[in-house]
């Protein structure tokens, strides 16, 4: 009799908790090009994603579009079936994202990498990609034998020059006697092209280039196979790719798009939505290094140490990283 008294007072007290909750939130993630399995910029977004369900009473889905042009049908077609939250982890989706949230004000939106007009149903997560550039920069500055370093980006564009730009300053900061060599990879998928990747790395180790970093998404796992076959070093971005060849990446550029994902889930959970600009640098911890795992006797305590001292510089604006 005891056991029936309380199964009935759990159901009624489930009942209770679901009337004051209300229906899960739904949250609906649009990938970038190059999908999940990237190891990169996309799995993170994901990660951040599996997170927030686990620890949220929320309901997720999650596409992975076939080109950009697919963005805006993603968006509406989440919008249509009343999803509370979408997340498009790319730019391409900016155009699509800012005349879909008008006609549905109820919902929220959430845009990564590019700042949308503001607006109080949209948000902006943004990344200062530059700060956490500008130390594996000067890592590369330090590890350099024959002082050329070289960057392989995805497109020329804004974003992906961020990268660039914080990269080549840490480098010539570290080391003034440095070059830095610079190429993308252009074409129809600069993001998800392995093969295009491993003839760019190799281009660059076959002009004396012996560190190489990249920001190209899935691209940067076929750059690493070209970091291998010429047995040079590398350098990760988005996602610790460390293991990918470990002990000659050196270390990977995090950035913590995870993070990002889950803090505006949880803002949204939270009823502490805001559409404003979100900024993640290394002070938020929304970029930084890897711990060095396989190659900390490779670089030596003395330039680890120098490393964290440059973020400490950063962080407390004794550096400053401006045009």
């Amino acid at each position: 009799m005891k056991f029936f008294k309380l199964f009935k007072t759990t159901i009624l007290f489930l009942l209770l908790s679901m009337t004051i909750l209300g229906k899960p939130i739904k949250v609906g993630l649009i990938l970038a090009m190059g999908g999940l399995g990237d190891k990169s910029f996309n799995d993170s977004a994901y990660a951040g994603l599996v997170q927030a369900k686990k620890d949220f009473n929320i309901e997720t889905k999650y596409v992975e579009p076939n080109s950009w042009m697919e963005d805006g049908y993603y968006l509406e077609e989440y919008s249509d079936n009343g999803y509370d939250l979408i997340i498009a982890t790319s730019y391409t989706a900016l155009d699509a994202m800012e005349t879909i949230s008008k006609k549905f004000p109820n919902t929220k939106y959430a845009i990564i990498d590019t700042k949308a007009t503001e607006g109080k149903n949209m948000a902006s997560l943004v990344f200062n990609e530059e700060e956490g550039s500008f130390l594996v920069g000067a890592l590369a500055g330090k590890m350099t034998k024959t002082n050329k370093v070289g960057f392989i980006g995805a497109l020329d564009i804004p974003l992906i020059n961020s990268f660039k730009n914080g990269y080549t300053k840490g480098a010539k900061y570290a080391n003034e006697n440095v070059e830095v060599i610079s190429t993308y990879i252009d074409g129809d998928a600069p993001f998800s092209d392995p093969i295009k990747g491993k003839e760019h790395a190799i281009s660059l180790s076959n002009q004396n280039v012996d560190i190489i970093y990249h920001a190209s998404g899935n691209t940067g796992t076929g750059i690493m196979d070209g970091v291998k076959a010429k047995n040079i070093y590398g350098i990760g971005v988005d996602c610790d790719q460390d293991n990918l060849v470990p002990g000659q990446i050196l270390t990977s550029m995090l950035k913590n798009v995870n993070h990002a994902v889950y803090k505006i889930i949880e803002d949204t959970v939270n009823g502490n939505f805001q559409g404003k600009v979100y900024t993640f640098g290394l002070k938020e911890n929304g970029v930084g290094t890897t711990d060095f795992k396989y190659t900390k006797d490779i670089i030596g305590k003395e330039n680890i140490e120098y490393i964290q001292n440059l973020k400490n510089k950063i962080i407390n604006n004794e550096i400053t990283l401006g045009e």
